[in-house]
């Protein structure tokens, strides 16, 4: 086990090293077609967690200079409508909209899927860009691990309670999970609040990131015929406030080498606006590209097959019908 970790951590360093970088990504661009972002989405309300900064407040600015109707999701009143008025400012789309919920409580999902529920309203994209890494074990109001909670429970809390408004706005409704590459260092497990009494967030972190992955797989599986397209993302390693505070001495070390939040939005805005037939469903993407999930000799691909069982652990915690 330990060789396997130890091969799992220096191949990431080192395919992360080569591509998840600013250079990674203007390596990469050289292959972009502008055309692929210039579809114009008015008309379409899209929900974007996480918005008041980095990636989540550039995927909601690139969506509202778009056309479309955004609800950034927020659990910061203050900051969220500083970034409202900014977005708002920048675009001069008046139709940006705040939503302040704490996303590590699924009872504050609850209260907000209710809310946006009563408008009775399709939504064409869900954005799940909400993510944390906590480095010291915290636990919520609610009992559960603080990581987790956001990452995992939260997420797949919204994504459920958003499903019937998504199947509205079928057959081009959408959901876009922002992943980690950091997941490649991980398979999947059981495990989802790190019993472990030796706590390590940056492990949980990536656990959380790879159930992502798997649990995209099995939506993607099940709603093949709803008309929602289910993607995963990998943004690259990409200078925002959080990794700042989650990762300091990383984002010392690679100063000047991260990506802006613009570059690790890019592909989400992307995913946003191709036609579905051009998508794989339950795919995870990187710089516009469908990306493998799982390092050569890592021993993770089979881990996958634990999904149900943790399907069926999500929806027992955020009590929801089955």
């Amino acid at each position: 086990m330990f060789l396997i970790k130890t091969w799992r951590q220096t191949a990431f360093g080192a395919f992360g090293y080569l591509n998840f970088t600013k250079n990674g990504f203007i390596e990469h661009s050289k292959s972009f077609k502008p055309e692929d972002m210039q579809a114009c989405v008015e008309g379409k309300n899209c929900i974007v967690t996480g918005a008041n900064s980095g990636i989540g407040y550039a995927t909601a600015e690139g969506l509202a200079s778009r056309g479309a109707t955004v609800y950034m999701v927020c659990r910061s009143k203050e900051r969220g409508e500083a970034a409202l008025s900014a977005i708002r400012s920048k675009t001069g789309n008046q139709n940006v909209h705040l939503e302040v919920c704490d996303l590590s409580s699924v009872n504050r999902i609850k209260s907000f899927a209710s809310r946006i529920s009563s408008n009775d309203m399709p939504v064409h994209i869900l954005v799940n860009n909400a993510g944390l890494l906590e480095n010291k074990r915290v636990t919520t109001s609610e009992g559960f691990e603080l990581n987790f909670a956001v990452n995992v429970l939260g997420t797949y809390a919204m994504t459920e309670l958003m499903l019937p408004l998504l199947e509205k706005a079928a057959p081009d409704a959408r959901v876009i999970t922002v992943s980690s590459g950091g997941m490649y260092t991980v398979p999947l497990t059981t495990d989802l609040q790190f019993s472990n009494e030796n706590f390590d967030g940056v492990e949980q972190y990536a656990r959380n990131k790879r159930v992502q992955v798997a649990l995209t797989e099995k939506y993607a599986e099940t709603y093949k015929n709803k008309g929602i397209g289910f993607y995963t993302m990998h943004p690259g390693w990409t200078d925002t406030p959080g990794v700042a505070t989650s990762l300091p001495s990383f984002s010392e070390r690679f100063a000047g080498k991260l990506r802006t939040s613009e570059e690790g939005a890019d592909t989400i805005i992307w995913l946003a606006l191709q036609p579905k037939e051009k998508l794989v469903a339950g795919a995870f993407y990187f710089d516009r590209a469908e990306a493998a999930k799982h390092l050569k000799f890592s021993a993770t691909t089979g881990s996958h097959s634990m999904i149900d069982s943790i399907v069926n652990s999500l929806r027992s915690m955020a009590a929801l019908p089955s």
